[in-house]
């Protein structure tokens, strides 16, 4: 069912709007006259927005506009409804108009990914398989200022490093333009109220499951009342800051990585370890992360315990050793060459002939509690939030079921194995024990070590998964909140 805002002002908001968004479109660079623009349009109120603006501005910058839309059929009848609106919307505009219809759930079930990026993913291969079949030279999206914002706080619990807080670029070198990225939703649907325009919406916006619908919900009101009524233009005022700072220190580490890099094929890059370690550390991550996304395309899914794993590898490392990153791509070090590649391709062996050492290194986040797949060692975690009474007994010591005491930990929790110089507090004993020693005493081999989870809350280990819960998290009298881990082959 389609629906509208409350009319709010007169037709000088439209004007100030149009303003708003000519002024970002120039300022980024963003369309050239002349351009082929696909518009991505959901039917909710930022795409219809944008359609309509970008609509209104077409003929100053002589665009051809068309519209696309992804039926991802996760609400059943609601999707439907939705691809109707759409099409109904581009029939009154006579434009162009490009559906598809995917099954999201089957891609993510085979990508192990959550709905969300399984979504997101799907979305855009549909939009850049369109945008190059027809022939458009940029991809519009309806992103605005309240999305970045919202980014911006996702990164941050997430422990992101600069560039991830410096949220959602204007433009990207992909052709995604988000010419609506300056303006508040406030903004939007007093734009929408103005021009009488229907919209309609999502419900899973609603569904508090997802990390962006709390920070959405929960988080920036509580922010905004109780510290800084403004913050939403805060935090898009730190991601413009980083996003230039960004720029500027990407500026400085090309030459550098050019002077690094040993060969540079398609879907492989060679660094020298040597130029690597003269670096300061900074350096060194930029770098690894500089080479990971050139060959990956984007640095999605690759977290800082990666770059770290990574690091280790360079400089603590075997001579000849290897590790598996997300989405396929394969770390390795051949000697004093550090190389990046896709998964698919082989290492080759080293002059002496001998084969290379495995490392099995992985590491995950959960920012929420729920399921993570750990491809590497063929299990699977699953996190459940359960009041206390549910708990019958929690004197069980963390194997394959363990009872956490929820205020006890903060998220993400980091999912990752076995590290050199790793402690933790084995529940029902006094005082640290090296894990190297837990395993060697509980005669864990060297393979199973490899593979289990280890489960960290702000870089301390509270479970090893499958053996022993830390004392730090363990239920007591107070507990209130509880969370139920399992251990399960997946």
């Amino acid at each position: 069912m389609s629906r509208k805002h409350p009319v709010l002002s007169n037709s000088v908001v439209e004007k100030q709007i149009l303003r708003k968004v000519d002024k970002t479109l120039h300022a980024h660079s963003m369309i050239q006259i002349g351009d082929a623009v696909l518009v991505g349009v959901s039917g909710g109120p930022d795409s219809v927005a944008l359609v309509h603006i970008l609509h209104s501005l077409a003929s100053k910058y002589g665009l051809r506009m068309a519209i696309a839309h992804l039926n991802h059929g996760l609400r059943r009848n609601e999707s439907d409804r939705d691809q109707a609106f759409v099409t109904a919307l581009a029939n009154q505009f006579e434009m162009p108009f490009y559906v598809e219809k995917q099954d999201v759930r089957h891609y993510q079930k085979n990508h192990h990914l959550s709905v969300e990026e399984a979504a997101r993913q799907v979305r855009y291969r549909f939009f850049h398989r369109t945008a190059d079949q027809y022939g458009y030279d940029k991809i519009a999206l309806g992103h605005h200022a309240d999305d970045n914002a919202e980014q911006v706080l996702m990164a941050m619990l997430r422990g992101s490093g600069p560039l991830g807080l410096a949220g959602m670029p204007p433009m990207r070198p992909d052709n995604i333009v988000r010419p609506l990225i300056n303006l508040r939703q406030s903004e939007i649907l007093d734009y929408l109220a103005v021009r009488d325009l229907d919209y309609v919406v999502d419900s899973s916006n609603r569904d508090s499951q997802f990390l962006r619908n709390k920070i959405r919900k929960r988080l920036i009101p509580r922010l905004q009342a109780d510290y800084n009524p403004k913050i939403v233009d805060s935090l898009n005022r730190l991601a413009s800051i980083l996003a230039a700072e960004e720029a500027w220190i990407e500026n400085h580490i090309r030459p550098v990585f050019r002077d690094a890099l040993v060969f540079e094929q398609q879907d492989r890059i060679g660094l020298s370890l040597a130029q690597l370690k003269q670096k300061p550390i900074a350096a060194q991550r930029r770098l690894i992360r500089k080479a990971i996304l050139q060959v990956k395309g984007n640095l999605r899914r690759i977290a800082f315990a990666h770059i770290e794993a990574v690091l280790r590898l360079a400089q603590q490392g075997p001579l000849c050793g290897m590790l598996d990153l997300p989405d396929g791509i394969r770390v390795w070090r051949d000697q004093d060459i550090l190389s990046v590649s896709k998964a698919q391709q082989k290492p080759r062996r080293p002059a002496d002939g001998h084969p290379v050492t495995s490392v099995s290194d992985y590491a995950y986040q959960l920012s929420m509690a729920g399921e993570i797949l750990i491809k590497e060692a063929g299990l699977q975690i699953r996190f459940t939030e359960i009041p206390i009474k549910q708990v019958s007994d929690w004197h069980p010591t963390g194997q394959r079921i363990a009872f956490l005491d929820m205020d006890k930990l903060n998220f993400p929790l980091v999912i990752r194995n076995f590290r050199p110089g790793d402690r933790f507090s084995p529940l029902g004993m006094s005082g640290h024990q090296k894990l190297k020693k837990f395993f060697s005493d509980h005669k864990i081999s060297t393979t199973q070590r490899a593979k289990c989870p280890i489960v960290l809350s702000c870089d301390k280990i509270i479970w090893v998964a499958g053996y022993r819960l830390d004392n730090a998290v363990k239920i007591d009298p107070q507990t209130r909140r509880v969370l139920k881990a399992e251990l399960l082959l997946a």
